[in-house]
C-alpha cells in the first residue's frame, strides 16, 4: 500500500519499520516538531523524525494540522492509507476522509477501555492483571472510531510500564501488518466500540509520584512500577525526596503504614493492609539511581523509620 505514517515517540518507531519491512511505501512520514529537551533544553528531533531518516523516507512536521496545508500534502500524494500511532494531535475530519482505506490507528490498550493519552501506565497503575494492543479505524473522537483487532497479554507481576510498553510496541507493529493485510483482502471488518464500557487513561504528572503508604501493598507496587520510569513514584526518607522503582511484593508485617521493617541489603516498607513492599532501586535528589543495597550504604536508614 501507499502508507503516510503519523507518529512521534518511540512507541509508534517499531510500527514505522514494520511497515517498510513488509515492503509497503512510505510516502511520508509526519511527526510533530523537535523540542527541547534535558536541562540544557537541547532542540531534539522526535523518535519517528530520527527513524525516517534513517530510512530515507522524506519527513514533515507542521505546527498544526488545522490551516490546510497539511491536507494538502497528504492530498497530492494520494496515499492508500494513514497510519496514526501516537502522533500527538486529533487528526481534522478533512484528512481523516482523504485516504481510500481510512486512517488506521494502534492504541495501547484494549478499547474501549483505556482510551486517551496515557493507557500503558494506566493499565498498571490501575491494578490490571491484562492488557493489550488495539487497531481501529480513526474518528473525529478522542480514541472512539471502530475496532479492527486487537491482540492481548498478561501484564507480569513486578513489570513496570517502561518494560510493558516495550513488549507493546512490538506487538502493535504486528497488529498493524495484520491489520492492513486484513484490510486489503477484505477479512477484517470494522467494529464499534461499546461506549459504554469507556474508561479514560488521562495523561500523567509529577504532582502524581509520592507514595501513599496508607494504601494496600499491591497498591503500591502498582504505583511504583506504574510509574517508572516517568515521572518515577517518590517518598519522603528523613527529610529528603527519594525517587523509587523496581519494587516487589514482600510479607505481612503487622507494622504502621509507611515503617522500614528492613533496611540492610534490601529496603522494606509496610503499607496501610498490613504487608510490605520492598523496593529494588532508589534515587537520591541529584543521584544516580541505584540498587537498594548500594543507595542504603551511603543513606542511612534505621528501622521503624516512617516514610512520607
Amino acid at each position: 500500500m501507499r502508507i503516510v505514517f503519523m507518529g512521534t515517540p518511540d512507541f509508534a518507531v517499531d510500527c514505522l519499520q514494520a511497515l517498510v519491512q513488509n515492503g509497503h511505501e512510505v510516502l511520508l512520514a509526519i511527526s510533530q516538531p523537535d523540542k527541547p529537551q534535558g536541562r540544557k533544553m537541547v532542540l531534539t528531533p522526535p523518535a519517528v523524525k530520527v527513524c525516517a531518516q534513517q530510512l530515507g523516507l522524506p519527513t514533515y512536521q507542521p505546527t498544526t494540522l488545522r490551516d490546510g496545508e497539511a491536507a494538502e500534502r497528504i492530498r497530492a500524494l494520494a496515499p492508500d492509507l494513514i497510519v496514526v500511532v501516537a502522533y500527538g494531535k486529533i487528526i481534522p475530519q478533512e484528512i481523516l476522509d482523504l485516504p481510500p482505506f481510512g486512517c488506521v490507528n494502534v492504541h495501547g490498550s484494549l478499547l474501549p477501555e483505556l482510551r486517551g493519552a496515557a493507557p500503558i501506565q494506566r493499565s498498571i497503575l490501575e491494578g490490571k492483571k491484562i492488557t493489550g494492543v488495539t487497531t481501529m479505524q480513526l474518528d473525529a473522537g478522542m480514541d472512539t472510531g471502530d475496532i479492527l483487532l486487537t491482540k492481548e497479554t498478561p501484564i507480569l507481576p513486578d513489570e513496570t510500564a517502561g518494560e510493558l510498553f516495550d513488549r507493546l510496541k512490538v506487538l502493535g507493529a504486528e497488529l498493524l501488518i495484520q491489520t492492513i493485510n486484513g484490510l486489503q483482502d477484505g477479512t477484517v471488518k470494522p467494529i464499534r466500540q461499546d461506549d459504554s464500557k469507556a474508561t479514560y487513561a488521562a495523561m500523567l504528572d509529577k504532582s502524581m509520584a509520592p507514595v501513599d503508604w496508607s494504601l494496600t501493598a499491591q497498591q503500591v507496587h502498582d504505583h511504583i512500577r506504574g510509574l517508572d520510569p516517568w515521572p518515577g513514584a517518590s517518598t519522603v526518607i528523613n527529610g529528603k525526596t527519594v525517587k523509587l522503582s523496581r519494587s516487589h511484593l514482600g510479607s505481612p508485617c503487622g507494622k504502621a503504614a509507611g515503617e522500614v521493617v528492613k533496611a540492610d541489603k534490601q529496603l522494606e516498607v509496610c503499607c496501610g493492609d498490613g504487608c510490605t513492599v520492598v523496593i529494588n532501586e532508589l534515587q537520591a535528589q541529584g543521584k544516580s539511581k541505584l540498587a537498594a543495597p548500594d543507595f542504603l550504604r551511603g543513606f542511612k536508614i534505621e528501622t521503624g523509620t516512617v516514610l512520607g
